[in-house]
């Protein structure tokens, strides 16, 4: 086949600005080919190069001893003692999703499986955190049964529990809804496999299912907005298989008990060309391949496409050569290929053949660690105008609750996580449904503690302080269960990075991060940046996703109870009463107005050791984020099935949304030595109601609580299933 020439509109067809595309020129010293074209526009796109952002992630805080491996593998990894270590990484499937859900988010879970166990792990966690626009726009319902089912589909195929996660609506995730899949996984802690190439003249080995032309361009097409062009997209969209992705899988894990494997890396985003690359350049050594050797599904495909086929359920390793017929073996009794496609070579050169043409001859390290870096133009965000409290009409508090309960947004979810398998394994300890699922840690007396979390209204008004957020929430959730937050991931959603404004989002809510990680111990490990989720030059509300997980050492330590007949409510940390942004704004007057609650990160800290330093006194525990004190006492009476009175009828001290914040169920004698310990701690706490009968009593207001749970269990369906 002649390859394409080279025009300006097939360089802006790759998402190449003409100051990229002469960088380019000047590096090779001549016009590239098509297939030099595309390999370039794959690793130079933000989608693996990272160009907007890496200037700003580089400041966040990644290590501790805890941390084994940080950011720039597939996964990071963190040590849970006894020679055991978590795997974990969260990542987004956006722009796939939105063109095609199904096959969009299946495809979603299935790469972030793949980068779990391609570094030695076996996955035992998973969880998603999903926007999508208002419940009213014509493509909502279609997105959310997709995303649902391809979740759902591949997820409980492949046999991995779905833990956790969040579902969200809002009229800015109408053109752009966001997919974000999490997995974790268990490792020994010398047993570790990672993807710097090493050696020269080793096997270069492709594993796994064939390569089709399904997802080419793919990388390059979640790197750019949508606009009326969008159903075009549809075959950059690849295409899972779960049962395949479970065979290599134990492919894989059983491959690398045979000593064999030198490096191994996911054929994620940008496929083959992404991951010769970063092998090659971690290890500072040229890869060279022979395209007629890679296993094919589709007949008479090009160099171009093979290079940037997306297809599924791909791996690509070098060997000891020693090792060849044990490592073909175990492949082969998989019924998945095995394929020597190449070799490292000693030059920084990413050489490419097929048949006796020479498609690519490209000085490889300037595909990756060179590739273009921006420090973006931004504009920090504008202060919001503070909330006049007096403006937030008085309302009766059980009205206020059961407007809460019957939106999506706060409704129960179980139409969408009983649609995952949540015990596959039998090590789940704790569903979905609760601020953070728990799993054991097989054959050990250990569990492990996973929650997401980020609230983009507040991101939105206050960068920096909806960045604090999000990870001072999940920080503690993974405190309510008991557990000792360890690390955390990123999921890093915005808009336009070239529109200063959005940059400026972008640049505060790393900043606040950055700060709380640092200041409660949770080191980012791994992470994925979204950028460009806009339609027809409207972004999605910023979304910086924030995973973390945290381990409870044995299971005494764990705070896993539901409140019963009798138990004193109390609360934990400083209530003020800050309505701005709240849940309760938005969603009974329909008002986003205000700033983001304050975050003090000392405080957070302070109460966060308290609650796991008497955790022997608590029976039950939840944070207290959107709602307030109104929703989380709902929430925790309804999943103990026993009413609950709360002696105050105040709507600030209700439904405010203050950080820092607790609410803890137990018995009275407990209830007064918590109190008495939380004055020696410089803890604020104080007795908020009790939980006793079967209504739900705010003040003198009361609803019959099975009424209440019916709303709750029945709305999220009701609009959408």
């Amino acid at each position: 086949m002649t390859e394409p020439a080279i025009t300006e509109d097939l360089i802006d067809a790759h998402g190449l600005k003409p100051d990229e595309y002469a960088r380019i020129l000047e590096i090779i010293g001549r016009q590239p080919t098509f297939t030099e074209l595309g390999i370039f526009s794959a690793m130079w796109n933000e989608h693996c190069s990272y160009k907007s952002s890496k200037t700003w992630l580089r400041t966040l805080p990644t290590t501790g001893p805890q941390v084994i491996c940080g950011p720039g593998e597939n996964a990071g990894v963190i040590d849970i003692g006894d020679n055991q270590a978590v795997i974990f990484k969260m990542e987004s499937h956006n722009h796939p999703s939105y063109i095609e859900p199904y096959q969009g988010a299946a495809t979603g879970v299935g790469g972030i499986l793949r980068d779990v166990f391609t570094m030695g792990a076996r996955p035992i966690a998973a969880m998603n955190s999903l926007s999508f626009g208002e419940t009213s726009h014509p493509k909502t319902r279609q997105l959310v049964h997709g995303v649902v089912e391809g979740i759902g589909g591949y997820g409980n195929c492949f046999g991995v529990p779905t833990v956790g996660g969040e579902v969200r609506f809002d009229p800015a995730y109408n053109g752009n809804c966001l997919v974000n899949a999490f997995a974790a996984g268990l490792a020994d802690a010398d047993r570790i496999f990672y993807s710097a190439a090493s050696g020269v003249g080793m096997p270069v080995v492709y594993l796994g299912a064939k390569t089709g032309r399904d997802g080419v361009g793919g990388a390059t097409m979640a790197s750019a907005e949508f606009d009326e062009s969008i159903e075009e997209k549809r075959p950059t969209v690849q295409v899972g298989d779960p049962f395949t992705e479970k065979r290599l899988m134990e492919a894989t894990l059983e491959l690398m008990a045979t000593g064999a494997v030198i490096s191994i890396q996911d054929m994620g985003a940008a496929g083959l060309t992404c991951s010769a690359v970063e092998m090659g350049d971690k290890g500072g050594l040229g890869v060279k391949l022979q395209l007629d050797d890679v296993p094919q599904r589709e007949a008479a495909m090009t160099a171009y496409e093979m290079m940037l086929s997306e297809s599924q359920e791909r791996m690509l390793m070098v060997l000891r050569p020693e090792k060849e017929a044990e490592a073909r073996a175990v492949f082969e009794k998989w019924d998945l290929d095995f394929a020597i496609v190449g070799e490292t070579i000693p030059e920084d050169r990413f050489l490419i053949l097929h048949g006796n043409s020479v498609m690519a001859d490209l000085p490889l390290s300037k595909l990756s660690s060179e590739a273009p870096e921006y420090d973006r133009p931004w504009v920090e965000t504008p202060p919001a105008e503070p909330l006049d409290p007096e403006s937030v009409p008085g309302i009766d508090p059980i009205d206020g609750l059961r407007a809460l309960i019957s939106s999506p947004n706060y409704a129960a979810k179980q139409w969408v996580y009983e649609q995952y398998d949540t015990m596959v394994m039998a090590d789940t300890v704790r569903t979905p449904g609760f601020g953070a699922g728990v799993t054991r840690v097989h054959d050990t007396g250990k569990m492990l503690a996973f929650t997401s979390d980020v609230t983009p209204r507040y991101v939105k008004a206050n960068p920096e302080m909806g960045g604090k957020q999000a990870v001072a929430e999940a920080y503690r959730n993974l405190t309510a269960t008991g557990a000792t937050p360890l690390a955390s991931t990123d999921n890093l959603n915005f808009g336009n990075p070239e529109k200063p404004e959005i940059m400026g989002q972008f640049v505060g809510a790393i900043k606040g991060i950055g700060a709380a990680v640092a200041a409660l111990d949770m080191p980012i490990v791994s992470g994925n940046v979204s950028l460009y989720n806009e339609t027809d030059g409207v972004a999605i509300l910023p979304t910086p996703t924030i995973a973390a997980v945290g381990l409870i050492k044995s299971e005494d330590e764990a705070i896993l109870g539901l409140p019963r007949d009798g138990h004193v409510a109390l609360l934990m940390g400083e209530t003020q009463g800050h309505l701005g942004q709240s849940a309760l704004l938005a969603e009974v007057f329909n008002r986003v107005e205000g700033d983001a609650p304050p975050v003090d990160l000392d405080a957070e800290k302070r109460n966060g050791d308290f609650i796991r330093t008497n955790h022997a006194l608590i029976k039950a525990c939840t944070d207290l984020s959107d709602g307030g004190l109104a929703l989380a006492a709902f929430e925790m009476a309804e999943a103990g099935g026993v009413g609950v009175q709360i002696d105050s009828d105040d709507m600030a001290d209700l439904f405010g949304e203050d950080q820092a914040r607790y609410l803890v169920a137990c018995n009275f004698d407990q209830a007064e030595a918590l109190m008495l310990a939380a004055g020696q701690a410089g803890v604020t706490i104080r007795t908020v109601g009790r939980f006793t009968g079967t209504d739900v009593r705010f003040g003198k207001s009361a609803a019959p609580l099975e009424d209440l749970a019916a709303t709750y269990r029945a709305s999220f369906e009701t609009v959408l299933g």
